[in-house]
């Protein structure tokens, strides 16, 4: 009986997998459903391209472009894995077209989202034409939550596609930036998204009496307002001076385990004479993401020159096997050739109470720098990556720099 019942699940598996449905090729419109009962959704676009007759799916936010390869196809269902964070959709093909679930493994409740995705549509915001579009061009000075305990500071940075209504933009913060954020005006209004695998980001606002009012949307769980006026003089607290050393004289004192188990610290030999970054990161944290991209290129040019890496892995999980195998993503995904260190430690009080020497670790990533003599020299909080353009150009110079001068010193 188990052999009969073994040999028709093979059978089973056989026929599904002859007679497995196939992504059509071309353009999508993903939908996030925020809200049923208000209609409040959040739309991405994405590409489904075939490689070696496998299906790849490529997700646009403004400049960025994400590559899905981890996808599985049996019969109508189509489930695919997000690269590097730990997130997956769910789904069945009905035609042309994808209906199914957002899962956030990282979270343990309020974790799935209902989602569709319409084969052909190459609009984001599905507004209607009309010539008299608001000018949202420009620096904002940005209140979150305005007039709250809670209120914070940032900048809103937009951008019109060659004059047109399409906007291409993000925020820049204290702690980091709301990366790719893609959208359109509509007369007043102002719709913008981005949705990278753990960023399920809406907002939605109007021009009102020199004012841009919205309403910031994060997944089906967060809610807040912001408010915008137009400075091109408005700055943020510097982020160079928002985490600091208790003691000036104080050195940083660590030992974790790399993905292969030994325990690492600063006194090794390896990192003897040289200077070092240490980067305070998590793989589940976009901002983290964008900033590895940058320091594993800085790594291949500086490390034959004495440059050494080596980032803190503060994962959302204790378990040692989990942490890694999210870990060993992201060296593959990115090409990663520094060390990476396993804490076993999770969130920003947790980092604070490791890195003690420090008053505190305010956001992931935080990167510090360290001369021949593993003196701090430098300790920058967040980053506000290639999504801000300038701004980022200008981030890439100066930590050039110093990294030429502690490479001399």
């Amino acid at each position: 009986m188990a052999y009969k019942l073994k040999l028709l699940f093979v059978c089973f598996f056989i026929i599904n997998t002859m007679f497995s449905k196939k992504l059509k090729e071309g353009p999508y419109r993903g939908v996030l459903i925020l809200n049923e009962e208000t209609g409040l959704e959040l739309p991405f676009n994405f590409n489904v391209i075939y490689k070696n007759k496998k299906p790849i799916i490529i997700i646009k936010n403004g400049d960025e472009r994400i590559v899905v390869d981890e996808i599985n196809i049996k019969g109508d269902s189509v489930n695919f894995k997000m690269p590097i964070f730990d997130t997956e959709f769910k789904t069945i093909l009905i035609e042309n077209n994808l209906v199914g679930l957002w899962i956030n493994n990282y979270k343990t409740s309020k974790n799935k989202i209902k989602f569709k995705a319409t084969f052909g549509e190459e609009n984001r915001f599905l507004f209607s034409n009309s010539n008299n579009n608001q000018d949202f061009e420009g620096r904002w000075e940005t209140d979150f939550s305005p007039g709250l305990k809670d209120s914070s500071k940032a900048i809103g940075v937009f951008h019109h596609i060659e004059k047109t209504n399409y906007i291409t933009g993000t925020f820049l913060t204290e702690t980091g930036d709301y990366r790719y954020l893609e959208g359109m005006s509509h007369e007043n209004k102002l719709s913008l998204s981005t949705f990278d695998g753990y960023h399920a980001y809406l907002f939605e606002a109007e021009f009102k009496n020199e004012k841009i009012i919205g309403d910031f949307y994060s997944g089906i769980s967060y809610h807040e307002k912001w408010i915008a006026t137009l400075n091109t003089n408005f700055k943020l607290v510097d982020a160079e001076a928002i985490t600091f050393l208790k003691n000036k004289d104080a050195q940083l004192n660590f030992s974790f385990p790399d993905i292969n188990k030994k325990l690492i610290t600063l006194t090794d030999k390896k990192f003897e004479n040289k200077p070092i970054i240490i980067q305070i990161m998590g793989t589940w944290c976009p901002n983290c993401l964008d900033e590895s991209v940058y320091f594993s290129k800085l790594y291949k040019e500086f490390n034959p020159k004495g440059l050494e890496i080596i980032a803190l892995a503060f994962e959302k999980t204790n378990d040692f096997e989990k942490s890694r195998s999210q870990v060993l993503r992201l060296i593959k995904r990115l090409s990663i050739d520094y060390t990476i260190l396993i804490t076993q430690q999770t969130g920003k009080e947790k980092a604070s109470e490791v890195l003690s020497a420090l008053n505190k670790i305010s956001s992931f990533p935080t990167s510090i720098f360290l001369n021949k003599q593993h003196q701090v020299v430098k300790i920058h909080s967040g980053f506000n990556g290639p999504a801000t353009g300038n701004e980022f150009e200008i981030y890439k110079q100066r930590t050039e720099t110093i990294i030429k001068s502690l490479l001399i010193d």
